[in-house]
């Protein structure tokens, strides 16, 4: 029943999106919902992917509060459930266990199928048994929907009609799809530079929808890094404020890839096997 729910609450969002008709759009709203998206993204990029899923950084327990709540206004479910299935996904990446490989099930369910699936509205937590220590992302995740709600009323109480549907929804339904593209064409369309066990390419134009996401054949060879662009002109917008964060002192001890894993080269302290006689 819950599953079912959701996924009229889904499709009422995408129909919600046409009331613009109606309601009209306003160059403010266009502006807010440009911000919305943009907040968003990184909120999902830096907190559901690179924090919650990797830890490729640190933050202090408030400002890890304030990313996870920035992250589930997004209403990509909780930070929990969505870190738990990402590391499933790279523990299984395009293989059968895979919960949204192009390569097992099509673009359709990999992009926004598996989702709806009420087989996927529980994770399995116990992949996520580290973040579990902290009482208030655990209250987070059981409340999952109040943060999306809260911006919602927000923007209402001070826009009005048309900034709920300009602002709100089309920056939520866009961000929604910005984000399915990484399970889906980022896995089919781009260039593999590292041979990893998956079909994960890169691709510039993902990259700049996506904040940085784009350069997924990397993230799949060394998923520990917080930068996902190796190379210096491949930009990545959401690493470039996380070391603006970690200069004002918010964020710290952030993972660069190694020269190595870059240049795709043994680790240089690593003995090399004797030659074959």
């Amino acid at each position: 029943m819950i599953a079912h729910l959701r996924l009229a609450v889904f499709w009422l969002i995408h129909l919600a999106a046409l009331a613009a008709f109606w309601t009209g759009v306003r160059p403010g709203d266009l502006v807010l919902c440009a911000v919305l998206y943009a907040v968003g993204m990184f909120a999902v990029t830096a907190g559901y992917h690179r924090y919650f899923s990797h830890r490729t950084y640190k933050l202090g327990r408030v400002s890890q509060f304030v990313l996870a709540w920035l992250a589930q206004s997004t209403a990509q479910k909780s930070v929990l459930w969505w870190a738990a299935n990402h590391r499933h996904h790279h523990r299984h990446s395009d293989t059968e266990r895979d919960l949204h490989s192009p390569r097992q099930r099509g673009f359709w369910y990999s992009h926004v199928g598996w989702i709806l699936d009420p087989a996927t509205d529980e994770a399995n937590l116990d992949y996520v048994r580290d973040w579990q220590k902290y009482p208030e992302i655990v209250w987070l995740h059981r409340h999952e929907l109040l943060p999306p709600i809260v911006l919602g009323v927000v923007v209402w109480a001070i826009g009005g009609w048309p900034s709920l549907v300009v602002g709100f929804v089309w920056s939520l339904v866009v961000l929604w799809h910005g984000t399915f593209t990484i399970n889906s064409l980022s896995h089919v369309f781009g260039w593999r530079r590292y041979e990893t066990r998956d079909d994960s390419r890169n691709n510039p134009l993902l990259a700049l929808i996506t904040l940085g996401e784009g350069w997924h054949n990397n993230h799949h060879h060394f998923m520990g890094s917080c930068r996902q662009g190796f190379r210096w002109w491949e930009f990545d917008i959401t690493y470039y404020v996380i070391r603006l964060l970690g200069v004002v002192g918010i964020a710290r001890d952030i993972v660069e890839p190694p020269a190595h894993i870059v240049q795709n080269e043994p680790h240089p302290n690593r003995a090399m096997p004797a030659p074959a006689e």
